[in-house]
């Protein structure tokens, strides 16, 4: 059994393939908003990002949501800018028609939605201060998350950052018993499991960074089961005035 978690897996998820209908889909989007708030990836984003505007004492920043799903952490980042008393500009890009409208019906108007594609994200350079992206980059595989990481690091002024599945047998073992008890969604029960056995460990993400060019990069264990990437911009240091940039796409 323990074989199976020492190299990723590539077997395509139902959600890569298409295999879904409709209605599926529209259930995924609101199950795995539920899951999201449950397992944590908005605490890691307090963690990680949050920690990094406050540390900077930024009155107003950008985000891109690369693989932006339904927009979920932009709210998220949207909520806790307001109660802190600070601007956000978001954008969520998004490849799949669906997910980029439900981004606009479900957000305030600091989030907007772009469709386009994260091997060539139709943004200028530094564009944003931040980048991020959740439970994205394990749909892909390795050279494409350089890729990836590389149009992530283009954008960005100031940090990025990547939330993603930590590759673990405990992991598996819960999301195949316990979890299933709590999922419904035909989508999430198959590929949830699927997407932890895609995911990686924190050597393999961090040789994706450096491949990618990341600066100062470190990778962090958050429970749980989650993996945060964070690296700065190309000449980006934390004593650096942050620059006034377009938010437009291009």
């Amino acid at each position: 059994m323990f074989s199976r978690f020492k190299q990723r897996s590539y077997k395509l998820e139902n959600i890569d393939k298409g295999s879904y209908t409709r209605e599926e889909y529209e259930g995924c989007i609101v199950e795995l908003q539920r899951v999201n708030r449950w397992l944590g990836d908005a605490r890691v984003l307090q963690e990680t990002l949050f920690r990094e505007v406050a540390s900077n004492n930024l009155k107003a920043f950008s985000v891109l949501d690369v693989g932006a799903g339904s927009g979920e952490l932009l709210r998220v980042t949207s909520s806790w800018a307001k109660a802190t008393g600070r601007k956000l500009r978001a954008v969520g890009l998004e490849l799949n028609e669906r997910s980029a409208q439900a981004i606009l019906e479900n957000s305030s108007s600091a989030i907007d939605s772009v469709r386009g594609d994260a091997l060539r994200l139709p943004f200028y350079d530094e564009q944003f201060d931040y980048v991020i992206c959740s439970l994205f980059t394990h749909h892909f595989v390795d050279q494409q998350v350089v890729e990836i990481l590389r149009e992530m690091s283009r954008v960005a002024n100031r940090r990025m950052f990547v939330i993603d599945l930590h590759r673990h047998p405990i992991a598996y073992f819960l999301y195949t018993t316990v979890g299933k008890l709590f999922l419904h969604n035909r989508l999430l029960r198959e590929d949830g499991s699927l997407s932890i056995l895609r995911s990686f460990k924190s050597d393999e993400l961090l040789e994706l960074a450096n491949a990618a060019g990341f600066e100062d990069v470190t990778v962090t264990r958050h429970f749980p089961f989650r993996l945060a990437l964070c690296g700065n911009a190309k000449g980006y240091r934390t004593y650096s005035e942050p620059k006034a940039r377009s938010h437009k796409a291009a």
